[in-house]
């Protein structure tokens, strides 16, 4: 008997199978917890999800156990700490074919995106700092999902419109991508689908940070940062390999409110109603919309307040809708326009469990 055939009956010759995937999450605010809400809601429908290992914040980490529910509302509770991500970050316990979900908007999460891919940890992130930040960062992750680990980003832009999607699949296609340009920020479309004149900007400013379509200080969103890392994280899909300051930010701020201190911060904002009223009243009288849209072309990549046309493809999203227009070859006399819920928990958390069951079964 050949020594093959007597090390295939002993079974030492067998490969054993590759241990089950596991979830493991960072970040436990808004996004995170209706993440694991939606995990326990597909559990319960017979949806074969990975188990959730591990739950993580900066203050705390707990093993998601049978109740990660549970596990969830602990980890909120856990007083502040002192020593943020590393508890987690440099576990040991990580193995290939786990999958990391990073629902935090922390740098220093983001910066471990390439190391994780490199151990065969599959990264599932709505961290825009990933693929949105640094360039050298995106490359890294980039060359490192080249291993075989995935990278599910789909939350990243358009709480999971399917944009990255589609530019990718243009992309492999053989399409070139002329331009990109969209409605990128919910919390900005709903400010100017609202702005209307009847109420000084200001006050729908304070309406939407109170509604919670923006950050608690809103200058995150009127600075157009957002935006800028969002269209970043576009055009390198697209093949640009562009620059975070090779995008040119028309900023909506004043001076004074962009430097005041964060608690001084809304006593400024009046300081908006002035030029937006006018902006408004100029847009009116041409028949226009106010719109904040992020652009990428051949002619460079820009960020900023725009008037257009009320029949722009970029004028019929309502609400926190996003609205995206890309022009290639094969979509040059008419782009292709994409348009859907562009923020919330729910849908983001949606997003990124999708990435999860299509890295997991794929």
């Amino acid at each position: 008997m050949s020594t093959v055939v007597r090390l295939a009956r002993s079974g030492l010759g067998a490969r054993r199978p590759a241990p089950a995937p596991r979830l493991a999450l960072l970040g436990t605010g808004t996004v995170g917890a209706a993440f694991v809400t939606r995990w326990n809601r597909l559990r319960q429908q017979g949806v074969a999800v990975p188990e959730i290992a591990w739950l993580c914040n900066s203050r705390a980490l707990r093993p998601g156990g049978d109740n990660p529910l549970q596990a969830l509302e602990d980890t909120r509770a856990a007083p502040e700490g002192t020593g943020g991500w590393a508890p987690w970050v440099e576990a040991e316990s990580l193995r290939p074919g786990d999958v990391m979900v990073d629902a935090t908007a922390s740098d220093i999460v983001a910066g471990w995106h390439a190391e994780w891919l490199a151990r065969g940890v599959h990264v599932v992130t709505a961290n825009k700092l990933g693929a949105g930040a640094d360039l050298a960062r995106a490359q890294a992750v980039a060359a490192a999902r080249t291993g075989g680990a995935g990278y599910g980003d789909a939350a990243t832009v358009g709480a999971g419109l399917p944009l990255l999607r589609t530019i990718r699949t243009l992309v492999a296609g053989g399409d070139r991508i002329h331009a990109v340009e969209g409605v990128l920020s919910g919390s900005l479309a709903w400010l100017f689908d609202n702005y209307d004149g009847a109420r000084p900007f200001s006050e729908l400013v304070r309406q939407a940070r109170a509604d919670g379509y923006a950050e608690p200080d809103p200058r995150e969103d009127l600075s157009g940062g957002d935006v800028r890392r969002k269209l970043l994280i576009l055009a390198r899909a697209a093949g640009r390999q562009l620059q975070a300051h090779d995008v040119h930010i028309d900023p909506l701020l004043p001076a004074a409110l962009a430097a005041a201190e964060q608690d001084g911060a809304d006593a400024l904002l009046p300081l908006l109603d002035a030029p937006m009223a006018a902006r408004l009243e100029k847009a009116r009288a041409a028949g226009e919309r106010l719109r904040f849209v992020g652009r990428f072309d051949a002619d460079g990549a820009s960020v900023g307040l725009r008037a257009l046309p009320a029949d722009h493809p970029l004028c019929a999203g309502s609400g926190t809708d996003n609205v995206v227009a890309i022009t290639s070859c094969r979509y040059r006399p008419q782009p292709l326009v994409i348009r859907g819920p562009g923020a919330g928990a729910e849908v983001t958390a949606a997003a990124l469990l999708d990435d999860v069951l299509a890295i997991v079964t794929g």
